[in-house]
């Protein structure tokens, strides 16, 4: 008998927004308002991103309890971006619907004093997330081939070191059932701009807004050009990263939530059995009055 045509495997998102390992990365090449695989506007996009958001409860939940089962499995989100790229916000919408026992969240600013005792991993590890455990980074290690390049805050050569050290630790993360999901909120200089103006012309958002980012601002050509190079160095297969266009705030929500509930529908987490006689357990309570 003939053989049947193989099934062509259905473009996810992933494939859309993940960036070639080992190539080398120009921003400026990629749209920040663009909506890759989106739903038809934002009002659909708005829409679905509600029914992930009750998707990744669901499993969220099954591997919440697969883990106090002895299931080893977690997930890292990693969130990276520019000032004002939607990191918070992203966590605001996306993990905001999650529950939170279930959630290991950590916003990464600069490094303590007894941080800065240790090698710059060594605050990253005590934050990873537990068996069955969503681990969301506001910032990440990465913090150190970025900042750290663009202010001189290390020597070259240890900054260069430290891109091996990354690969090494993400690999080892995912021998040991971590799914790494790293995601670059891809913002351009104009909308920053416009974010920034917007946090000044808002009472209500002065609290958010530091004169430090200015100068943060002037630097864009140099930490565009430290990304592109964590983004090249600090790419693979078990820990891909996925560029996400930023611009427009309904489709970063919609597509990081969207990354996630392609990874959990992979990762397949199951319920455990019960350890225990379900029929006589409910017999006894039945029994009482």
């Amino acid at each position: 008998m003939p053989k049947k045509p193989a099934t062509k495997r259905e473009e996810t998102l992933r494939d859309l927004l993940r960036l070639p390992p080992g190539e080398r990365i120009e921003l400026s090449r990629y749209d920040a308002r663009a909506t890759p695989g989106a739903p038809d506007g934002k009002r659909a996009a708005l829409a679905d991103t509600a029914r992930t958001g009750k998707h990744l409860a669901g499993l969220q939940e099954r591997l919440w309890a697969a883990g106090t089962a002895g299931d080893h499995r977690r997930v890292l989100l990693v969130l990276q971006g520019m000032d004002t790229s939607g990191k918070g916000g992203t966590v605001k919408h996306v993990i905001g619907r999650l529950d939170p026992a279930g959630c290991r969240i950590r916003a990464f600013k600069a490094p303590t004093e007894e941080e800065r005792g240790h090698d710059f991993l060594w605050r990253v590890r005590q934050a990873l997330p537990g068996p069955g455990q969503i681990g969301i980074f506001d910032r990440s290690h990465y913090e150190d081939v970025l900042i750290a390049r663009v202010r001189h805050l290390a020597r070259p050569a240890e900054i260069g070191s430290r891109y091996g050290l990354i690969n090494d630790f993400e690999r080892t993360l995912a021998e040991e059932g971590v799914t790494v999901v790293k995601c670059f909120l891809h913002l351009s200089y104009d909308e920053q701009r416009r974010r920034l103006l917007r946090r000044l012309d808002r009472p209500d958002k002065h609290w958010k807004f530091d004169p430090a980012d200015i100068g943060e601002r002037a630097l864009w050509p140099a930490y565009q050009e430290a990304y592109e190079l964590a983004l090249e160095r600090c790419a693979a297969p078990h820990a891909p990263w996925y560029l996400v266009p930023a611009d427009r705030k309904w489709y970063r929500n919609w597509a990081v939530g969207r990354l996630l509930l392609e990874e959990l529908r992979e990762l397949d987490p199951r319920y455990p059995e019960a350890d225990f006689d379900v029929a006589e357990c409910r017999e006894r309570l039945l029994e009482q009055t």
